[in-house]
């Protein structure tokens, strides 16, 4: 089996279930930190806050982490346009879709969110989206704004069933523009490259683990990285032997992987 220096690790099937515990994860996780291994929970979800990600992770599933172990879609978005707005000489200024995640991690690196000519559209998950702001992302990017949406995952799951995603309402965009978005989050490279500066480690010595063969592992695939599949969430044994490129290992149980 392979040893690591470092891993990404997918939250929602990959460490808990909805607000189901998966105790196997909470083991595995104990035994990175006891190994002294570095890992980085990498999670397209842009509405929260790593604050909020500690807080669900300890209250909810006894797993003890910090905020440097987390690293959402909303941080690499915020960290890609300020990187893009520094190169191309860009005011820091965006029109927003989405919730606090975004925004505040967007705030945090010096941007003012504003409808007034920004230099970007950022588009992301809103619970709570209207006609006129997903109008406005339109016009401003026919207008010129640069178009970037957060991550591309079509739905999410939740109690009711599977909802529509921030690639639900990326697509829209897309669609009333007929413009391609930047992509930030799984499976795209950017979050891939970002966390990979952020844990500071060679791309051979990490591997990605997750549940999902479409976000988590074809992240990894397409980054280059080895990858680690655990049948507890989205994906199915008979869906992944399909696939042209298979994972690097596949578990039915964080507890069959010794770190």
């Amino acid at each position: 089996m392979t040893k690591y220096k470092g891993y990404f690790i997918d939250l929602d099937g990959t460490i808990y279930a909805g607000s189901k515990r998966i105790p196997a994860a909470k083991r595995f996780i104990e035994r990175l930190q006891s190994n002294g291994i570095d890992f980085l929970f990498v999670t397209n979800n842009t509405t929260k806050m790593p604050e909020d990600v500690v807080k669900n992770l300890g209250d909810n599933h006894d797993i003890h982490v910090s905020v440097d172990n987390v690293y959402t879609a909303g941080l690499a978005t915020a960290d890609y346009v300020k990187k893009d707005a520094e190169s191309n000489q860009l005011d820091k200024t965006a029109y927003v879709v989405g919730e606090k995640g975004l925004i505040t991690a967007l705030q945090n690196n010096g941007f003012e969110i504003t409808d007034n000519k920004p230099s970007y559209v950022i588009v992301g998950l809103d619970s709570s989206v209207t006609y006129n702001q997903l109008s406005k992302a339109v016009l401003l990017v026919r207008d010129g704004a640069k178009f970037i949406g957060t991550n591309p995952d079509s739905n999410i799951p939740t109690e009711k069933g599977m909802q529509p995603g921030a690639g639900s309402l990326v697509k829209l965009v897309e669609y009333a523009t007929q413009q391609k978005p930047v992509l930030i989050g799984k499976p795209e490279s950017i979050i891939m490259q970002n966390a990979l500066d952020k844990i500071g480690l060679n791309k051979s010595d990490v591997v990605m683990v997750g549940d999902n063969y479409m976000t988590d592992i074809s992240a990894g695939i397409n980054f280059g990285m080895d990858t680690l599949i655990v049948y507890t969430g989205l994906s199915t044994k008979e869906q992944v032997a399909q696939k042209e490129v298979q994972p690097t290992h596949q578990i039915d149980s964080l507890d069959d992987w010794e770190v």
